[in-house]
């Protein structure tokens, strides 16, 4: 459900690469063509014009990129280049860094909203990239341990080091009784991250866990998502709303990252690029149709509303069509 227009037949990445430095020389840069090339090309063809260009003018794309770009449209355009298991380790770092449940947010998603493999070559792209595995970084990173304390460290550690059945096998009987221990823990002892969701949340393969949820409201008349939006004062509750749906139904979490770092004062421009590059190539089409359902407005009208310039041409080439 990928949301990027791209061109057919696709020019090869040479000519891609010769075009790129023809709008980065001079006077001046062709943003325009930089987005037209860059924006309408999948990862694996990005990959192949990285190359190219690197081949013929002995520096990095990203290097001209940064030079020639300033501000926010640099920020959407070098992260939509960069590889992107690369990208996430970067956004990762980047997480650990600052305190906040939106930075909390990076680390669940980077974890949950994608496949096991995806997350192991992020695992390895920031061992590559920073000389410390992401797994340690999160278990040492003391922004986590208060107020969450020892709660939320294992939990994020357990989150960014599984890697999940990834096939469409389904245990209705463990559904049955994983439902039942999720209720037992986090609506009966309120104990949102007990052993039992932890293990849980961080080991079943998500077709696994779609059917642990749908049993929990069959069986107790209630989301579980509802319940813990309900508690969402709690942190810990919070945290784990955002597994849930990161894992269950992603576009419901980045069609909430989208509208929330819109609405209010000021745009949290950190926050909607990587919505929208992290999902322009996974389901950026469902997140559109899930952002029309519950907000009944577009993504594109939105972001038309609250960002301008080449920043804004990015994002709407991103987001494609209505």
């Amino acid at each position: 459900m990928a949301s990027i227009s791209v061109p057919n037949p696709v020019p090869p990445a040479t000519e891609d690469a010769e075009n790129i430095r023809k709008a980065v020389q001079g006077w001046g840069t062709d943003e325009k063509a930089l987005i037209d090339i860059l924006g309408r090309r999948t990862a694996a063809q990005r990959a192949e014009i990285a190359v190219a260009y690197e081949d013929l003018y002995n520096e990095t794309l990203l290097d001209r990129l940064h030079s020639e770009l300033s501000g926010d449209f640099r920020s959407a355009m070098m992260l939509w280049t960069m590889d992107p298991a690369a990208r996430d380790a970067k956004l990762a770092h980047k997480a650990l860094k600052k305190k906040g449940d939106r930075h909390v947010w990076v680390l669940i998603e980077v974890a949950c909203a994608s496949s096991p493999d995806h997350l192991v070559a992020v695992r390895k792209a920031y061992c590559a990239a920073y000389s410390a595995s992401l797994e340690e970084d999160v278990a040492a990173c003391p922004l986590y341990k208060d107020p969450l304390k020892q709660a939320s460290p294992p939990f994020l550690v357990r989150l960014v080091s599984s890697y999940r059945y990834s096939g469409e096998l389904v245990d209705d009987e463990l559904a049955r009784a994983e439902a039942a221990e999720l209720h037992d823990a986090v609506v009966a002892r309120k104990q949102t991250l007990h052993g039992d969701v932890v293990r849980i949340v961080s080991s079943r393969s998500k077709p696994q866990l779609k059917a642990t949820f749908e049993r929990f409201r069959q069986e107790h008349g209630k989301a579980i998502d509802d319940v813990l939006e309900e508690r969402r004062s709690d942190q810990l509750a919070a945290m784990l709303k955002t597994a849930v749906w990161c894992l269950a139904s992603p576009e419901r979490h980045f069609a909430e990252v989208i509208r929330s770092s819109i609405v209010g004062l000021g745009t949290d421009e950190e926050s909607l690029t990587r919505a929208i590059v992290s999902r322009a190539e996974v389901d950026m089409k469902k997140v559109k149709e899930e952002y029309e359902v519950r907000y009944r407005k577009t993504v594109t009208g939105d972001v038309n509303g609250d960002t301008s310039g080449y920043y804004n041409d990015i994002l709407l080439t991103l987001v494609g069509p209505e």
